[in-house]
Formats: C-alpha cells, structure tokens, sequence
C-alpha cells in the first residue's frame, strides 16, 4: 500500500511555461559557453548549482567556485524575472489529484532542485500550503502538502535518493516499498529508482517525450500526476 507520493514541482506539478529551462540556459550562456539542448535536458531536475557546473563544462568553461555562484545568483534574477512577467501556475488536475491521494491517506511531498527559498516563493505564488496537519488551512490555492524537500536540504541532489528519503523523515514513512516517486525528467526517475521507492512514474507534462524516460527503468509513463489516483485504483 503506498502511503507517501513524492512528486516534483517544475513541469510535474507547476507549469512554469518553460521558465526553469529559459532561466538556466541564459544564465550559463552569459558565461560565454553554449549550452545544447541536450545537455540542458539531461540536467534539468538536478540540483540548479550542480546543473550550473556541469553546463559550464560542457560547454568548455571552467567552473569555478566564483563563477558557478555569480551564475546561479543570475540564475535566480533571470527566473524572477520571468515568473513575475508569467506566474506559474497548477498542471492541470493537480490539486485535484492531491487532494484525492490525501483523502485516500497518502501523503503528498513535494521534491525540487530549486532552493528552499525559491520552493517556498514558487508555492506562495500558487496558495499553496505545506504542513503535516491535515488540519491545516490550504491557502488560497487550494492544496496542503505534507512536506517540501528541496536540493540545498540535502547533501545531493538528484539522481541521489537523499530527497525522498528527506520527504520520508517529514512524513513519517519508514519503508521505501510504501513510496510512489513522480517526475517529468529523467533524474526523477533516476532519483525514484535509487530510492527503491515501490513506484517510480515518469509523466509527460514536462518537455521530455516518452522516449526520453527509456533509459531509466520507469514503472510507469503518465500524461500527468492527475493519472494517478486512477493508476492506483482511488
């Protein structure tokens, strides 16, 4: 029985019109290095300073401590920016899906590569709560989730599981066989699967096509996060 469903944010469960990607594209370019449209897939998901680094290399640069803080700060000016001209908004079915999973019992955290502080301002932004009190008021938004697990919480970011096992410590959860993960990059997944969560979904809300999660071993290849109450029979 699974009692915990760990989903992403970007692209999984807030449409942000692509904002993330537009974000940390301009903000490596402006390092003077290209960025690919790859490479800049392949690291979507992971930790934005992680990210940033490894970009910077790929593109010839060199990745300095310094250069890798000014471009992550750019980072966050640029997405900012780009959120305050298109809000993100809910995929739609989301709250919906939540709240089913909720009145189901299952626990519903949230995972992202963001910073806390952008996490934090990204859910303001939505109505949306964080609280274990199923009690909570759920803001304008609509939508209490239980837990919030974000990549400078953690020692590392995705693919490493640290993440959902965080989501796990804040909910309660001991047993990785009652963990559903879902995301719309291949390190979701990736992060799921070396979680030994029982389930790890990808979902097609994002930009990643279905082949692009082929590598990664999914349980299961959603539309969306609004799939799954229905996948799991709710």
């Amino acid at each position: 029985m699974i009692s915990l469903a760990a989903f992403d944010m970007a692209g999984t469960t807030v449409n942000d019109g692509g904002s993330v990607y537009r974000a940390l594209e301009n903000a490596v370019t402006e390092t003077g290095v290209a960025v690919t449209p790859e490479n800049l897939q392949t690291w979507m998901g992971v930790e934005k300073r992680e990210a940033i680094t490894a970009l910077i290399e790929l593109g010839g640069g060199v990745a300095t401590p310094e250069k890798v803080a000014a471009t992550f700060d750019r980072f966050r000016v640029l997405l900012d920016e780009y959120y305050t001209a298109e809000p993100p908004t809910a995929v739609e079915g989301v709250p919906e899906a939540i709240g089913q999973l909720q009145a189901a019992g299952i626990k519903v955290a949230l995972t992202t590569g963001f910073s806390r502080d952008v996490a934090e301002s990204i859910l303001a932004g939505l109505g949306w709560t964080v609280s274990a009190d199923a009690d909570a008021p759920t803001g304008s938004g609509g939508v209490r989730v239980d837990a919030l697990s974000c990549g400078d919480d953690v020692a590392a970011g995705r693919p490493a599981p640290f993440m959902i096992h965080r989501a796990m410590e804040a909910t309660g959860v001991t047993n990785v066989a009652d963990v559903l993960v879902a995301g719309d990059t291949a390190v979701d997944v990736r992060s799921g699967v070396n979680s030994g969560a029982a389930i790890s979904i990808g979902v097609l809300s994002g930009k990643l096509e279905r082949e692009g999660f082929a590598g990664e071993q999914p349980t299961a290849i959603l539309d969306s996060v609004a799939a799954i109450p229905g996948y799991l029979g709710l």
